[in-house]
């Protein structure tokens, strides 16, 4: 048996090594001078990417039309590059309004533009659209879509505007018009854009030894309160951060139930179990809880908090009060642990996101968490010769320098993701995706 242990862990250890070769290394032609890319035009009517535009590989599903009334009116910026000529018809700024992420990928093509063709500019016809000028669900309602040309108006050179714009990173352009050229981005409603899912470092875990933890203070060793698929409340081991990012200032939506009262942080990708209709909460969760991304709650429903009834914890439905779409918070966390569940904040959370189906997310996680009880198990606590005591097993290096587990999202998550793309339609994936599909 030990043999056979060793065996599969130096597959396991080898398909490690080779993963990253594969990511990071140079490939064919290293060492050789990069020729610069040949740029070739888009023909009338082609999109690139060759989907159509809300659809997972491309710009993303429409998430609802932005009025300067809503609360969503603060997603948009407004754009004053002096390099960029807005037509502004309306007279209104509303041209100029548009989400971070089309601002940015805007300005980057705007130099483009200047370096293409001296002297000319890039010029934005329709931008953010508040008048309803455009057709049902079209991603100008959200700033998140810009119909441009050249300063000139020289059609000549639209085709090669649209393939600029490729370059300078849309999500989605369309030689739409012999007049202009269509492009839009993902959507920016969250974080998700830039990581799969997460908490922030405040959230607070369970702890078996007692007492709660601080989730960004979690260290492989330790034990947390989770929930198995019956939806009994049990401790399981904390195995890894899927996602981490101590520094940063995200956005987060806010979830709050009614009674009890608990309030929970988390992006818009990540999974929350809601309880079904049928569930009074009596016995725990009834089977097949669902799990909905968090940007898809609603007040009205019931998510599982944990409880105190006649002396027994246990979990039980509780409705949702309000859902807040965005607050800032310091720090992104996503903990794995062996059960695929914990319970952050006194609710019950999946360890997953981006996939809408904690079932097929936790299976998929089964490679990872065999390869995590063999490194467990072929490096075993130590007695110490000197003086007979125990030596815990070694961690991995970085965590065994003190750092704690690494920075960035987990390359297992990564890999994931990516056969996601290959093999799942655009409703089972969260529109946002992961950072590997939008930075």
């Amino acid at each position: 048996m030990l043999l056979l242990a060793r065996c599969l862990l130096v597959v396991l250890a080898s398909s490690l090594l080779v993963c990253p070769g594969l990511a990071c290394g140079p490939g064919r032609g290293f060492g050789k001078r990069r020729h610069p890319k040949k740029l070739t035009p888009l023909a009338y009517k082609q999109f690139i990417p060759n989907v159509a535009e809300k659809t997972l590989g491309a710009s993303g599903r429409y998430e609802g039309k932005i009025t300067r009334n809503s609360e969503r009116f603060k997603e948009l910026t407004p754009n004053y590059n002096p390099d960029i000529i807005f037509k502004d018809e309306e007279n209104t700024g509303a041209d100029r309004l548009m989400t971070q992420r089309c601002k940015d990928k805007l300005n980057a093509l705007a130099i483009s533009v200047m370096n293409q063709w001296p002297g000319v500019k890039l010029r934005v016809t329709e931008g953010w659209d508040e008048d309803g000028h455009h057709s049902e669900e079209s991603l100008h309602y959200e700033g998140r879509a810009v119909d441009i040309t050249t300063s000139d108006r020289d059609r000549s050179k639209y085709g090669m505007l649209a393939r600029l714009a490729v370059e300078a990173g849309f999500d989605w352009v369309y030689y739409e018009s012999k007049a202009h050229i269509h492009c839009s981005v993902k959507a920016e409603n969250s974080v998700a854009a830039k990581s799969g899912g997460c908490f922030p470092g405040s959230a607070t875990v369970h702890l078996e030894q007692g007492g709660t933890k601080l989730v960004k203070d979690l260290r492989p060793g330790d034990r947390v309160l989770a929930a198995d698929d019956q939806g009994r409340l049990l401790y399981s081991d904390f195995l890894t951060f899927l996602d981490r990012d101590e520094g940063a200032k995200k956005v987060f939506y806010v979830i709050e139930t009614r009674e009890p009262r608990e309030r929970l942080l988390l992006t818009a990708a990540h999974l929350l179990f809601v309880a079904p209709h049928n569930d009074s909460g009596a016995a725990g969760p009834a089977p097949g809880p669902s799990a909905l991304f968090a940007s898809r709650v609603r007040p009205g429903q019931r998510v599982y908090v944990v409880a105190e009834r006649g002396g027994d914890r246990r979990l039980l439905p509780a409705a949702v009060h309000s859902v807040t779409l965005r607050e800032e918070a310091a720090g992104a966390y996503a903990p794995l642990t062996a059960h695929g569940t914990i319970l952050i904040n006194r609710v019950l959370a999946s360890c997953y996101a981006v996939i809408e189906e904690h079932g097929w997310a936790h299976r998929a996680f089964a490679p990872f968490r065999l390869a995590h009880a063999l490194l467990a198990a072929l490096a075993p606590a130590r007695t110490d010769a000197g003086g007979g005591g125990s030596v815990p097993a070694p961690q991995p290096a970085a965590e065994a320098r003190g750092s704690g587990p690494a920075s960035g999202i987990h390359w297992y998550s990564q890999l994931l993701y990516q056969i996601g793309t290959w093999l799942l339609d655009s409703e089972t994936l969260h529109p946002l995706g992961m950072a590997v599909k939008s930075s």
